[in-house]
């Protein structure tokens, strides 16, 4: 569907679109990158992100804002703030699924970006139910999912057997975001747009 169109509207929710780095918002690094790669098309990117937002708050006010903005693609990172809070795995799951089916009813295309990288959750198995159930409703659901778990566990694992100095938390999670919206960026280009490309984005 997207790639018959001449301008993209976006309409990111989560907590990572609301982060601002050093080099613009996360949403306008992925803005730039796809004007970029999608030559001849318009990208506009809304920026509806609420940190702290569960899923199951954000699938009702998502309802609302694509009524108003009218959206090509939906951009939505979701479940590290129900794994934080312990959100039973099969609510969550049927949250994201359920949103998902509407999203699909009312013709607007969806990427998910999965949980965000915390080394002390590495240890913690609902943490870990959580980010699996993502990937397994994408799986079902056929819809693009952005692994940016493993994409910050490399960073960190990097930093740490690196010779230089560790990035201090700051520029490491500027990088991290620089690097979800590349991942983003490329996931959008690649599964929504290049013909004959498979739809999942390896981490």
């Amino acid at each position: 569907m997207l790639a018959q169109r001449k301008s993209l509207r976006i309409l990111a929710f989560g907590a990572a679109p609301g982060r601002v780095s050093r080099n613009g918002g996360y949403t306008a690094l992925i803005e730039a990158m796809l004007e970029r790669a999608l030559k001849g098309i318009d990208v506009v990117m809304i920026n509806r992100g609420v940190s702290g937002e569960l899923a199951a708050d954000a699938a009702v006010r998502m309802k609302n804002e694509v009524a108003l903005e009218e959206p090509d693609l939906v951009l939505w990172q979701v479940g590290t703030n129900d794994a934080l809070a312990y959100v039973p795995v099969e609510d969550f799951s049927a949250t994201v699924k359920d949103q998902i089916g509407w999203l699909k009813a009312h013709k607007v295309d969806v990427v998910l970006v999965g949980l965000q990288f915390a080394s002390q959750m590495q240890r913690d198995a609902h943490y870990k139910e959580i980010r699996d159930s993502l990937r397994n409703v994408a799986a079902q659901e056929n819809v693009l999912v952005v692994r940016f778990f493993e994409a910050m566990q490399m960073m960190d694992r990097a930093d740490s057997e690196g010779p230089g100095p560790v990035a201090d938390e700051f520029e490491r999670n500027e990088a991290g975001y620089n690097c979800l919206a590349q991942y983003v960026a490329r996931a959008i280009t690649l599964g929504a747009f290049a013909k004959g490309m498979p739809k999942r984005v390896p981490p």
